[in-house]
């Protein structure tokens, strides 16, 4: 990949660059810039206001400016006159701090320092909902245990294939793609790459899915719960790490239980530690908690943890080995922002390797049906504001992660946290009107 947008423009045809950056609420904010323009903007950044978007700034701040990144230009396979392209914010000639993308750099630079170079996959689930959100897409799509429905998924190809074709294309090795535990559910798995690559592709993923919906007349959501007694969206996360050369897999040693080393029990241990912090990244809505503290759904089973335990290749706990060399994350959602979602697994595992953490006790019961005989292993936060108050008293993580975005993003979680909380609702005219 050349370093020059503009050559990169004229070689492939682009008339336009979106320069977008993701704020701490996820949302992915773009400007769309002309390519006679690009040069201007690589050199100098294109300019926003920070305080319009989810960053804890003032309308007194001067500009922020977004760098466009060269190395993580995407040109739109369904627009190919339109290329992404990923930014680094900048105010007053200094890093913006809490910007979630600069905030994952500098936790990859500090694992970097200690010989790490981590590599993740994510599986990102979504749902094809009608135009206005109420209700999945396909009314023949009924059955009490969806999954890999055959029928389903196929009536749905023209979406699923297009996003997929344009994976192919894009050379990201997208090597599956299913109907999900949930009426209107699926999942499409693409290869793992270094930490940020995945970020930025997840990132661009969510942006495609959403606009092929869009082209097709329909509306997909990530959101972690969308709909009461169905499975909801998670973005299970697959970790590894690997030497400088990236040739050799420091998690994977045969001769130990599951084939995870010391050092990847480690990381791992790091995990476990701060998992209830962590919470508030990873599942970082109301929402979110709909999810992981769930019922029983109607396929019968949630798929979403709801107590820190780890396990060998079991689908019931927060986190699972599949096989030699990585362990699967499965506590975030839909709605866990790209960037920090990866600064936070990197950030606990980098301490737990430090400290020599001890992920404790595994356990290979069903945590569905015997989850309650587990008296020694924490419960994940039961809301969005436990989660944050875990979050704030780990003082290690928040350092690993910056006090500048660690402050920030607790003051606007909380602020949210407060509007909902303000939020009169009708349940409560329902149980205490007649009291």
């Amino acid at each position: 990949m050349g370093n020059d947008l503009a050559a990169f423009a004229k070689e492939n045809g682009v008339k336009y660059f979106m320069i977008s950056y993701t704020d701490l609420f996820s949302g992915q904010r773009a400007k769309l810039v002309p390519a006679q323009a690009i040069a201007d903007m690589q050199k100098d950044g294109a300019g926003f206001a920070g305080f319009a978007t989810w960053l804890d700034l003032t309308p007194a701040h001067p500009d922020m400016l977004a760098v466009p990144d060269p190395d993580s230009v995407i040109q739109l396979p369904w627009k190919p006159e339109v290329a992404w392209v990923a930014a680094t914010c900048v105010m007053d000639d200094k890093l913006v701090d809490q910007a979630p993308r600069n905030t994952l750099k500098r936790v990859i630079d500090e694992a970097a320092r200690d010989g790490m170079h981590v590599k993740t996959g994510v599986e990102a689930e979504f749902f094809l909902i009608s135009p206005d959100g109420k209700a999945i897409s396909d009314e023949y799509d009924t059955a009490s245990k969806p999954c890999y429905d055959q029928q389903a998924v196929m009536r749905r190809y023209d979406v699923i294939a297009e996003i997929c074709d344009h994976m192919l294309a894009l050379g990201w090795g997208p090597y599956q793609n299913d109907h999900e535990d949930a009426n209107g559910q699926f999942e499409m798995n693409w290869s793992f790459d270094h930490a940020l690559a995945t970020a930025d592709k997840h990132s661009f993923f969510k942006f495609m899915v959403k606009s092929i919906a869009e082209k097709h007349g329909l509306r997909a959501t990530f959101m972690p719960k969308p709909f009461q007694g169905l499975t909801g969206n998670g973005c299970h996360a697959h970790i590894s790490v690997w030497d400088e050369a990236g040739k050799t897999n420091v998690f994977a040693d045969n001769s130990e239980e599951l084939g995870l080393s010391a050092k990847g029990r480690n990381f791992l241990g790091g995990i476990m530690k701060h998992a209830s912090a962590l919470a508030a990244i990873t599942n970082p809505t109301v929402n979110s908690y709909k999810r992981i503290n769930a019922p029983r759904t109607i396929s019968g089973a949630t798929w979403a943890p709801n107590t820190v335990t780890w396990t060998g290749n079991n689908r019931t706990h927060m986190v699972r080995v599949p096989g030699p060399g990585r362990f699967e994350l499965r506590l975030p959602d839909g709605a866990a922002n790209p960037y920090l979602l990866q600064a936070v697994i990197i950030a606990a595992g980098l301490d737990g390797i430090r400290s020599k953490a001890d992920p404790g006790k595994r356990y290979d019961i069903d945590m569905y049906q015997f989850g309650h005989t587990v008296t020694d292993a924490p419960k994940l936060p039961l809301n969005l504001l436990d989660a944050l108050r875990e979050f704030d008293n780990d003082k290690s993580l928040k350092a690993a992660l910056g006090e500048e975005f660690s402050s920030a993003y607790l003051k606007l979680k909380q602020q949210e946290w407060n509007s909902y909380a303000s939020h009169f609702t009708q349940w409560e005219r329902d149980h205490t009107l007649d009291i």
